[in-house]
């Protein structure tokens, strides 16, 4: 039998409950909901970090962002680096990636892990859409709210442009080289960036979803130090409710125009064709009263996954079982019966199929932050992110280092600079309420914390793959005698 062609379809800033397959009673997403009708649903999927860079990193290579050190936004995979997609070029397989993404590989890795990269229609503006003041578009008039809110929320509202963006780009990218495969087995690679903010859409997508509709967002609970200083820092003490689900609304109308996008892609593909659809993390949305996203954040909004896994030899299905991201590749690659070059730290899903109510992994772990003392290389980022920037500087200790442990039942974070967290999902699953330090949880924190420590022992480096001479020929002239 000749080995599957693969579609890798990842979103950004999206929520796993922002799918109907994943539970969203007001979700409009058809494509992806038949999608995971067809497919396997993973319920229990997590990223391993809440950024964008330091995930892709991460799902990329089946290391973990503490491994190598791919922890910051411009800590990108090298080209002495392994990474899965170089795996199956290495291995006869076309590797196509559509568009240009970014947030991925350093100089020169690209040229050395696919065959194809880039737009066949370029887009005619900025890989984010733009600064707000550079779009053409118009906002609602709420009482109270003033541009600066606006802005602050990331908010762009009602699109009026007509040019050609980015995903769209990229879609018609993926549509146009389907259209016309090699031979040769194949890897598509598209990397979108919808729903990540700002958030705006143009019509029919702006207006699709009621405002009056959508959930008030989960309260603000207990939690780490950044969500009060992000919410004094933002001013989001003034948003109100109607606020919240006119951001919200429009959100879910970039994800259900992700969606559509979703849909013409798979239209394309043959029934063989496997597809893995996916995002690098989640997005607040209101939720404990702020927006966006937070290097140290680890709250389930934020680091549970929509994964979807489709077609040839996968069966229809949903599990709970707890799952990375680092195993969506292993994944891939045990389906095209290709041995992985470089060690890692991935488990393939593929006795799932066969057994979705089975287990996969005992503990699903995140993680996020960094050191006081690396304040200098935190990002200092453009209006709107220089907020964000400036308390990270400001108090390097709210973007400290956390790492998370979830089990089926469980969610526990360890800060550095910050006491722990222990949330119970059974009865609290917005994980609101912090039981970390009561007395009758005592030996659920030790066994989580203890799991912690497990991990990052176990997954702190890997060994080279190659062995060097412990006395190597050196090619230096010898230190001149002194007479």
């Amino acid at each position: 039998m000749a080995p599957p062609d693969f579609v890798v379809i990842v979103a950004d800033q999206l929520r796993a409950d922002a799918l109907g397959a994943f539970g969203a009673e007001h979700a409009r997403t058809p494509n992806l909901d038949a999608l995971a009708a067809t497919g396997m649903t993973f319920t229990n999927a997590f990223v391993q970090h809440p950024v964008c860079s330091p995930s892709r990193a991460s799902f990329l290579t089946g290391w973990y962002p503490h491994t190598a050190g791919h922890r910051t936004l411009d800590g990108l995979l090298r080209p002495d680096e392994p990474n899965f997609l170089r795996t199956f070029r290495d291995h006869g397989y076309h590797v196509v990636w559509a568009g240009d993404r970014g947030d991925t590989f350093a100089p020169g890795a690209t040229e050395l892990s696919v065959h194809e990269h880039g737009f066949t229609e370029v887009p005619a503006e900025a890989r984010w859409g733009g600064a707000p003041a550079e779009r053409r578009r118009r906002r609602p008039a709420l009482p109270g709210i003033e541009d600066s809110l606006w802005d602050r929320l990331f908010y762009g509202g009602e699109v009026l442009d007509d040019a050609l963006d980015f995903d769209e780009a990229a879609v018609r990218t993926a549509e146009s080289w389907l259209a016309d495969p090699p031979e040769q087995p194949w890897v598509l690679f598209v990397p979108l960036i919808a729903p990540h903010c700002p958030f705006e859409a143009a019509e029919p997508w702006f207006s699709l979803h009621d405002r009056n509709a959508q959930p008030a967002p989960v309260p603000l609970g207990t939690g780490p130090a950044y969500l009060a200083a992000i919410r004094e820092k933002y001013g989001l003490d003034r948003v109100t409710l109607p606020v919240w689900q006119e951001v919200a609304a429009v959100y879910h109308g970039m994800v259900s125009r992700l969606d559509a996008h979703v849909g013409r892609i798979v239209a394309a593909l043959g029934p063989d064709t496997v597809v893995a659809f996916f995002a690098d993390h989640g997005e607040y949305l209101g939720d404990f009263g702020v927006i966006e996203k937070w290097p140290s954040a680890m709250h389930a909004c934020i680091t549970r996954d929509p994964l979807i896994l489709s077609g040839g030899p996968v069966p229809a299905g949903t599990t709970d079982a707890l799952v990375e991201l680092v195993d969506v590749f292993p994944t891939l690659l045990d389906l095209a019966g290709i041995e992985s070059d470089h060690v890692h730290y991935g488990r393939s899903l593929r006795h799932l199929f066969d057994d979705p109510d089975g287990d996969h992994r005992t503990y699903a772990f995140s993680e996020g932050g960094f050191l006081a003392e690396e304040e200098p290389r935190l990002e200092r980022g453009a209006f709107p992110y220089d907020l964000k920037g400036e308390l990270q500087h400001e108090d390097p200790r709210l973007v400290g280092k956390a790492f998370a442990a979830r089990d089926r039942d469980w969610t526990y974070v360890w800060r550095l600079y910050e006491p722990p967290e222990l949330y119970d999902r059974r009865t609290d699953p917005a994980e609101t309420r912090n039981l970390a330090g009561r007395a009758e949880f005592a030996a659920v924190e030790e066994r989580m914390r203890e799991a912690v420590l497990t991990w990052l022992a176990t997954t702190a480096d890997v060994l080279p793959a190659g062995r060097d001479p412990r006395r190597p020929a050196v090619d230096l002239p010898a230190p001149r005698c002194t007479p």
